[in-house]
């Protein structure tokens, strides 16, 4: 890849080990028996779009989300169940990313939101601690709630390319869904879907 000048990482599933299921069972446990019909890694309905390009605070999706709850549900048990997708970092992966800075330009971009975002830094600075923090890996780390854009939309990679004065033909692109991949292909990014079964400090970049 002597022609690859930068590198975008997705977070969730690449750097963050992530479990979808956990967040449905235990909304399901709060009384939302159709959980997945609203949100999985591969889709989400308006909420959750409207949640990850910030169009709504936190206390709007949960005073949305708590009228499919059964009654009595509380914020903190919401905030529990949102956050139980979020598991550990890969830190093999976050030290690699030390060894690629030196020959990319490195980049972030994660469709996330501000729930989210508070909960994945403070497990950084569990697991990891203080110093770097997990955006000191990066030239730039973009997400979704505070750009306002998500993937797999064509604005989202032309406004990171163009933010990041990057040439797609020069970028290569690391996530672990295909519908993202997709949609960074149509924009002339060089892409790799990560497998489950893979990890990107074994990809020989």
């Amino acid at each position: 890849m002597s022609q690859i000048k930068n590198i975008i990482f997705d977070l969730g599933g690449v750097l963050l080990n992530l479990d979808y299921n956990k967040t449905s069972v235990e909304f399901q446990k709060l009384g939302i028996t159709h959980f997945d019909d609203l949100f999985t890694q591969f889709k989400a309905n308006t909420l959750f779009e409207d949640l990850e390009t910030g169009k709504i605070s936190a206390d709007n999706f949960y005073q949305t989300i708590q009228q499919y709850c059964r009654p009595g549900v509380t914020k903190q048990e919401m905030e529990l169940a949102w956050n139980a997708m979020l598991l550990d970092y890969r830190e093999e992966s976050l030290a690699y990313l030390t060894e690629l800075k030196q020959r990319y330009n490195l980049f972030l971009l994660s469709n996330t939101n501000s729930i989210h975002l508070a909960a994945i830094q403070q497990l950084f600075t569990r697991q990891i601690g203080d110093k770097p923090l997990l955006d000191d890996y990066f030239t730039k780390a973009y997400y979704s709630h505070i750009i306002q854009m998500r993937k797999p939309y064509a604005s989202t990679y032309e406004f990171v390319l163009k933010d990041g004065n990057m040439l797609a033909s020069e970028t290569l692109f690391i996530e672990d869904s295909i519908q993202n991949v997709e949609g960074a292909k149509e924009l002339g990014i060089q892409t790799h879907l990560l497998l489950p079964t893979e990890k990107i400090e074994n990809l020989g970049l």
